[in-house]
């Protein structure tokens, strides 16, 4: 084990891309070492990695599948057994498979599995293998990426929605159980100008769909990654008295503008 004195470690799940891998950058611009977990993704997770360590901190990427216990224990050993230490653990690995919310019979039991193992149950498991680590920091943070879809019931499935409510019930009982040690929150964004949306629009209807979205919002704009990645750093870093919070991020569009 190796001691890294006075900085800190975050643990960013599903880094190697989209938010996660905004997050990554952002925590190695506040002087984070990063460790970049990824299941498939090893490139993307590199390049992210690369990318953390021309700040002038240290960054490693760490296979595992969130979705089994034992790869969440493993993410974080390969964290301790480097940094020494973990501070700040960030959900973000999610699944989802597309299913129009009026077709009943497009989602069934397995699409509702796979989407609950890693969403909620993988979520579950990562707190719980890197809590005896954060409990040992100055001030452990939690922050799950969930979804303004645990609100409004809607997104790319009913079963996506139902999964981020349920993270976001997660969050507020850990919030409770962890105190006064460890802070748990959650970001709840709404559509973010990601890859994400991709595997079930082509890019037309994609910009179509995203400039309806921009004329829609209070705000005439859609968040993008590095808008999420600030909110995650400040709920870690700069929130010390937040804790048991769901915040949504969605350029206001939740007021049904």
């Amino acid at each position: 084990m190796t001691e890294k004195a006075g900085r800190k470690c975050v643990v960013i799940t599903g880094g190697g891309s989209g938010i996660g891998a905004a997050a990554a950058f952002a925590f190695a611009q506040a002087g984070y070492d990063v460790v970049v977990n990824y299941s498939r993704n090893r490139e993307g997770a590199d390049a992210v990695a690369e990318r953390c360590r021309s700040e002038g901190v240290e960054a490693i990427g760490v296979l595992g599948n969130i979705a089994s216990d034992a790869d969440c224990r493993s993410i974080a050993k390969a964290a301790v057994d480097r940094f020494g230490r973990i501070d700040a653990l960030v959900n973000n690995a999610g699944v989802t498979r597309y299913a129009p919310a009026a077709d009943l019979d497009a989602s069934n039991a397995e699409d509702f599995d796979h989407i609950f193992d890693v969403n909620v149950v993988g979520t579950y498991q990562m707190i719980r293998a890197a809590v005896p680590y954060l409990k040992q920091a100055a001030l452990g943070s939690v922050v799950n990426v969930s979804s303004d879809s645990a609100f409004s019931g809607s997104g790319s499935s009913l079963a996506y929605a139902a999964s981020k409510g349920a993270i976001n019930t997660m969050t507020m009982g850990l919030a409770r159980t962890l105190a006064p040690l460890v802070r748990v929150n959650a970001v709840c964004p709404g559509f973010v100008d990601t890859t994400w949306a991709l595997s079930w629009h082509d890019e037309a209807s994609y910009n179509d769909f995203k400039s309806g979205l921009i004329d829609a919002a209070p705000l005439k704009s859609i968040p993008d990654a590095a808008d999420i990645a600030d909110a995650i750093v400040w709920l870690t870093d700069r929130a010390s008295k937040v804790t048991g919070q769901c915040i949504v991020i969605d350029s206001g569009m939740h007021l049904g503008a």
